[in-house]
């Protein structure tokens, strides 16, 4: 249990405060933490199948400054472990992702307030002296603290509270753990409506009824689903493109026309001058 919460509470450290360290790398997301955690712990297969149900709740979730919903790292981290140790797969998970996402986010705020905030007035300082190498020193300094603390979430989590978890779920009557199965399968839907919200563009929205009818009914894989839209979407860019520069030559063609025009006619006046 002891080398569970060690690792699990690393990938945390690595992925969800490396994409705060070098930006929006999407190693924070739950398709990249899922198959981590599930590799680590002996059961990949889990941590795909999980990791890839949560990506499609939180995939329209992106937390901008105070537009914030939900931290998807930690509660990707922790639904797979537990789902794992708990033999429980997606019955598990799902239903706990979701508050594990919320109040993970809470504390990562608490976090930025309590640790680095009470710094912003140093590094105004020491920008003022010009000093770049106490910058850099801080700025690291405050980002290993912050997420080591982060860290601990998922390492006592694990260590401590899997058990007490375990005997939770076992208390709870199987009624309710169906509908929460129910619920929780439904949530990817959630997530997808988020996204369309999003993205949708009524110019483009016959490709996703295509890609729909293609599923639904010819049983074709996702992969090569994916594959047929990188194509449609090289076709469509080559068009795009070819469309541009014939409007370039058009848009060209009579500043040519009308510069010609008014050379022949100066020459016809130096001719007959």
């Amino acid at each position: 249990m002891l080398y569970q919460a060690l690792i699990v509470a690393l990938i945390v450290f690595i992925t969800v405060g490396g994409q705060e360290l070098l930006g929006f790398t999407m190693l924070g997301r739950p398709i990249v933490i899922g198959p981590l955690v599930g590799l680590a712990l002996g059961d990949i297969q889990t941590g795909l199948l999980i990791g890839a149900s949560l990506e499609t709740i939180f995939m329209g979730v992106v937390n901008i400054g105070g537009a914030s919903s939900a931290e998807p790292g930690l509660a990707t981290a922790l639904a797979v472990a537990f789902a794992i140790h708990l033999h429980g797969g997606l019955g598990i998970a799902l239903p706990i992702a979701i508050p594990l996402g919320i109040i993970g986010l809470q504390i990562k705020t608490l976090l930025y307030v309590g640790v680095v905030g009470p710094f912003a007035s140093k590094f105004d300082s020491l920008a003022s002296q010009g000093d770049q190498k106490g910058i850099t020193r801080l700025h690291f300094g405050l980002w290993t603290l912050q997420w080591f603390i982060y860290a601990l979430i998922p390492f006592f989590a694990i260590l401590v509270g899997s058990s007490a978890t375990q005997k939770l779920l076992e208390m709870i009557p199987t009624v309710i753990t169906n509908g929460l199965t129910v619920a929780g399968n439904l949530l990817p839907a959630v997530g997808m409506a988020m996204l369309m919200k999003i993205l949708w563009e009524n110019n483009i929205s016959v490709f996703y009824f295509l890609g729909f009818l293609i599923v639904a009914y010819f049983k074709v894989p996702l992969i090569a689903i994916a594959v047929l839209a990188i194509i449609i979407a090289v076709l469509t860019a080559q068009r795009d493109y070819q469309l541009k520069k014939m409007n370039q030559d058009i848009m060209q063609r009579p500043a040519l026309t009308d510069n010609s025009g008014s050379q022949e006619e100066l020459e016809e006046d130096d001719f007959f001058s």
